[in-house]
C-alpha cells in the first residue's frame, strides 16, 4: 500500500471489503501451505478476517466500517506504530496478489473511504507456474520443500496407467446436442435485466478501457460443432490462461469473434495435446490484421471517392486502472487527446494497451502500412516489450520525429542494448535522451581551453628617404651579377 501521509491511513477512516468468490477447503489449505510462508501468519489473519466481512454465502460488498475495527480485532494498538504494521501486511497481500487496495475521495467531507478488493488464491496449478512466486516460497522455505509441496497438491494418477499411451476417445455431451433451448420465446424484460446486472459487475469489477474481453460461452456457442479442434475449444474453460491469452491477441490485432473462430478451427493452433500454439495463432492473426487492414483501406478509398468525407478521430475517451503509472514517469497528453483523457488516463493506457491501438489514436484515418511493418518487425523479431513499443510511439508522433526504418531501427538498438524493458525505464531513457540535445553548444571561440591563432607581430620598416650614391649602385649591380652565375 503506497500511503505517503500516515495521517491518511487511520483507525477513524472508513472501510469496505469487496469479493466475488468464496474460499474452498482447497483454497485454505493454498492460505496455510503455500502463502502464510511468503507473507507471515499475521498477513493471512489479516485476509481471512476481511474476508469474514461478508457472509460465506454471499459476494459483493461489506457495509462501511470504521478502521478501528481492523485494529481492535488484529490486536494492534490504533498509533503511528500500529497504522504502519497494518500497512505492511496489506502490502505483502498485494504483492502476492491477494488484496488489491484502493481509496476514494469524497468532496463533501474532505476525506477518504479505502476499498479492499480481496484475489482468490490461486490454484495449485496456476501456482506453480508462477515464476516469480515460486522463486519467492523456493527462498522462503528451500528448493525442497518447493518440490515436496508441488507433489502435495497433486494425486498421481492409477500406477497401472502410469506412463502408458492409450487411444482416448472423448464422450462428454456437449451442451446443444442435450438441451433445445426454444429461440421462438423471447423474454426481453429479461434479457434487459440481465444485461444491466452484467454491465454493473463489469463495472465493478474493473473500469472499462476500450478492450474486448471473450468469455469462453462467446466462443463455444459460435464455434462448429464438427471441428477437429472443437475438443480443444471446449478445454479452454478449464484453462483460463490459454482464454486470457486469445482475449489479448484479440486486441492486439482487432479479432472480431467469428474471426476468434475461425483462427482457432484451423491446423496446427492446437498441438495433439490440447495446448494452444500462441505463435501459431500469432502469426495467423496477423495475416488476418493486414488482410483486413487491406480491405479496410480499398473501402475507404471507395468511399471517399464517392461521398467526399473524411474519416473521423480514432482517439476514444478511457478510464484505465490496469498497470499503473506513478507520477515521476508520466508523460505529457499531447495536444490532439487534451480533453478527452486526463494525463494519468494517458499514461496508463500506454502501458496496457497494445501498440497497433495505440499507433491508431494518432492518425485520422487508416495508419501507413510501412509504418506498421517497422513496428510488427520491432514487436516480432527484436521482442521489445509493448509498454515500451508504446513509449517510443508517444517520442515518435509527439517530437515530430521521422518515422522512417533507419532512423527508428537505430534508437530501438539503443533500447535493446541498454536493456530498456519497462515503462519507466523508457520513459527515463527519452528524457535523458532529450536533456543531451537541449545542452547549448559552444562556439569555438568561448570554448574553455579552446586554443586560439597566436598572434605573429609584423614587422615594419621605416622608409629611408637618403638617395643611394654611384658607387652603392655599381655593388649592387656587382652582387646581382655574382648571383646569376
Amino acid at each position: 500500500m503506497k500511503i505517503s501521509n500516515s495521517l491518511e491511513y487511520t483507525e477513524n477512516h472508513r472501510y469496505y471489503v469487496y469479493r466475488d468468490f468464496s474460499l474452498s477447503s482447497l483454497d485454505y489449505r493454498m492460505l496455510h501451505t503455500i502463502y502464510q510462508p511468503l507473507t507471515g501468519s499475521w498477513a493471512i489473519g489479516l485476509y481471512l478476517l476481511m474476508y469474514q466481512q461478508l457472509a460465506a454465502d454471499k459476494i459483493g460488498y461489506s457495509a462501511l466500517e470504521q478502521q478501528r475495527r481492523l485494529f481492535l480485532s488484529l490486536g494492534l494498538e490504533p498509533s503511528e506504530k500500529g497504522r504502519k504494521y497494518l500497512i505492511e501486511q496489506t502490502s505483502k497481500l498485494e504483492a502476492v496478489g491477494l488484496l488489491q487496495t484502493s481509496r476514494k475521495y469524497l468532496p463533501a467531507n474532505d476525506d477518504f473511504i479505502y476499498e479492499y478488493r480481496l484475489v482468490a488464491p490461486l490454484s495449485p496449478d496456476e501456482f506453480f507456474r508462477n515464476q516469480h512466486l515460486i522463486m519467492l516460497l523456493r527462498d522462503k522455505v528451500g528448493k525442497f520443500m518447493v518440490l515436496s509441496l508441488s507433489e502435495e497438491f497433486r494425486q498421481n494418477e492409477p500406477e497401472e496407467l502410469e506412463g502408458l499411451s492409450l487411444e482416448t476417445q472423448d464422450l462428454s455431451m456437449p451442451f446443444y446436442e442435450l438441451f433445445k433451448l426454444n429461440s421462438q420465446a423471447v423474454d426481453l424484460e429479461l434479457e434487459q435485466a440481465l444485461a444491466e446486472i452484467a454491465v454493473s459487475r463489469e463495472q465493478d469489477r474493473k473500469p472499462d478501457i476500450g478492450i474486448k474481453e471473450f468469455q469462453y460461452a462467446d466462443i463455444i456457442t459460435r464455434f462448429p460443432r464438427e471441428s477437429m479442434n472443437r475438443k480443444h475449444v471446449e478445454s479452454l474453460k478449464r484453462m483460463p490462461h490459454q482464454l486470457a491469452a486469445i482475449n489479448y491477441m484479440a486486441n492486439k490485432f482487432m479479432l472480431s469473434l467469428p474471426e476468434i473462430c475461425r483462427l482457432l478451427d484451423e491446423d496446427g493452433v492446437f498441438s495433439e495435446d490440447g495446448e494452444l500454439q500462441n505463435h501459431v495463432f500469432q502469426q495467423k492473426a496477423n495475416e488476418n490484421f493486414w488482410q483486413t487492414k487491406k480491405r479496410s483501406e480499398d473501402r475507404e478509398i471507395y468511399l471517399q471517392k464517392a461521398l467526399h468525407k473524411s474519416g473521423g478521430n480514432h482517439a476514444e475517451s478511457v478510464e484505465v486502472e490496469e498497470k499503473p503509472v506513478d507520477e515521476p514517469f508520466f508523460v505529457a497528453v499531447p495536444d490532439k487527446f487534451k480533453g478527452q483523457c486526463d494525463i494519468r488516463q494517458y499514461n496508463t493506457l500506454l502501458r496496457n494497451s497494445p501498440y497497433t491501438k495505440v499507433i491508431g489514436m494518432f492518425f485520422p484515418g487508416s495508419v501507413p502500412g510501412n509504418l506498421l511493418k517497422i513496428l510488427q518487425n520491432i514487436d516480432f523479431n527484436y521482442k521489445l516489450n509493448e509498454e515500451v513499443i508504446n513509449v517510443l510511439i508517444h517520442y515518435l508522433m509527439v517530437k515530430n520525429k521521422p518515422l522512417n526504418t533507419g532512423f527508428i531501427e537505430s534508437i530501438v538498438s539503443n533500447l535493446l542494448s541498454r536493456q530498456i524493458e519497462t515503462f519507466e525505464k523508457a520513459v527515463e531513457y527519452f528524457r535523458e535522451s532529450d536533456k543531451v540535445k537541449e545542452k547549448p553548444l559552444k562556439k569555438p571561440g568561448q570554448a574553455r581551453g579552446a586554443r586560439q591563432k597566436p598572434k605573429i607581430p609584423i614587422v615594419t620598416h621605416e622608409r629611408d628617404e637618403t638617395p643611394i650614391s654611384e658607387e652603392e649602385l655599381e655593388e649592387i649591380k656587382r652582387m646581382a651579377e655574382k648571383l646569376k652565375k
